[in-house]
């Protein structure tokens, strides 16, 4: 049976968000609406998890040191990583002494780092990758771009959200993409991995959720990535049944080995009805945000279902469903947003304003949603409800 205490009382269920955005923020929200405390943590102050949660934290995640102290100090049931930049190697140590890593210390240790997931996929479990190398200067780049072929990829080993990814053309481009994934790159790891270009039909996201009673998938999510960010997903994205029991197959396959409870946002490439896997990450995915308005239950509230040992039974996918990121490019820590009423004009749609602190460069500060009678049509809305909204910096 399972017993879940009151905040700010001693029997208090208590679950740490090591990560505070946007994605974190839903799971903050799913995780309140049972009762729990919730304790953000991130790298600055006023993120938007911090704006709703019982308590805040502002922590170097990176610092093991630092990290470590503020979790014994709050003692949490459940630790979340929500991002990949934490000092793994903490999480695995409190994990052998007993505390909740979810969905496990490991999962977040391999996934962090595209080497080991990758080296994991592809030689421990022999599911089909890209072709890949792995290089510690422009010089072990160069070889690795030359047997590999152009056009290819090159990206940081940690990092998240597409930066430091550029695809290349030619020798010519070796020490500017170098420069460019070692400047974008989380932690001070410097090496790269060099991927084979896939000329791919298209790419999915399987959201895969692991739960008391086994592995349930969600509908395929289809996306679009610029510079590898995500400005477009949509939900069912249609594929024939053979890729899709494929997908499924190996995305059952790369979570039973990573283990734990939760959900994971698994990526594949598509490409006649070949499936070759692509990354995965423990954790709610960016592209699943319309999952929102796509299914009774977001993928937020399917994580924290998990993480708690609660049943998962059926899944309603409401109908063609599709969501666009907004997106915004300066300088402010007085970001405010005009023309919302005119965005939510429109029937069957929704939106998030993340209400993130401020802005220095591009960044993603909120999302529209949209159903429609057709992917297109869910589309072409979601695009518009994004265009309505005015963004002052």
């Amino acid at each position: 049976m399972i017993s879940l205490g009151t905040p700010y009382k001693n029997a208090a269920t208590k679950l740490m968000l090591l990560g505070s955005g946007e994605l974190g923020k839903e799971v903050a929200i799913e995780a309140q609406r049972f009762g729990l405390e919730v304790i953000a943590v991130d790298r600055y102050a006023h993120a938007p998890a911090m704006q709703i949660a019982q308590r805040s934290h502002v922590v170097t995640m990176t610092d093991p040191i630092a990290l470590e102290s503020i979790i014994r100090k709050e003692n949490p049931n459940f630790i979340v990583p929500e991002v990949e930049a934490i000092a793994t190697e903490v999480l695995l140590k409190l994990e052998m002494e007993g505390y909740n890593i979810i969905p496990t210390a490991k999962s977040t240790f391999l996934t962090m780092n595209r080497e080991g997931i990758r080296e994991l996929a592809s030689k421990e479990l022999a599911i089909p990758t890209s072709r890949y190398f792995f290089a510690s200067s422009p010089e072990e780049l160069t070889k690795a771009a030359n047997h590999l072929g152009f056009p290819c990829v090159i990206k940081p080993i940690m990092s998240s959200s597409g930066k430091g990814q550029k695809v290349i053309q030619s020798l010519e481009e070796i020490d500017e993409a170098w420069n460019y994934a070692i400047t974008n790159a989380r932690g001070d790891a410097q090496k790269v991995i060099v991927e084979e270009f896939i000329d791919f039909d298209y790419e999915i996201t399987l959201l895969t959720i692991r739960h008391s009673k086994g592995t349930t998938f969600c509908p395929p999510i289809g996306h679009i990535q610029i510079d590898g960010d995500y400005r477009e997903s949509w939900q069912p994205h249609p594929m024939s049944e053979k890729a899709l029991n494929q997908a499924e197959l190996i995305a059952k396959q790369v979570t039973e080995a990573l283990g734990g409870k939760g959900i994971f946002g698994v990526e594949f490439f598509i490409k006649n009805e070949s499936v070759i896997f692509s990354e995965i990450s423990p954790r709610p995915h960016d592209t699943g945000l319309v999952t929102l308005i796509s299914q009774d239950l977001s993928e937020f509230a399917l994580h924290v279902r998990a993480i708690l040992g609660f049943p998962i039974n059926k899944i309603h996918q409401i109908g063609p469903s599709a969501s666009c990121a907004i997106v915004a490019e300066g300088t402010s820590d007085n970001i405010q947003y005009v023309g919302i009423e005119d965005a939510l004009s429109l029937p069957d749609t929704g939106l998030r304003i993340f209400g993130k602190p401020n802005i220095d460069g591009h960044r993603r500060l909120g999302v529209a949603l949209a159903i429609g009678k057709s992917i297109e049509e869910a589309r072409e809305k979601a695009r518009l409800v994004a265009s309505q909204v005015n963004i002052i910096l």
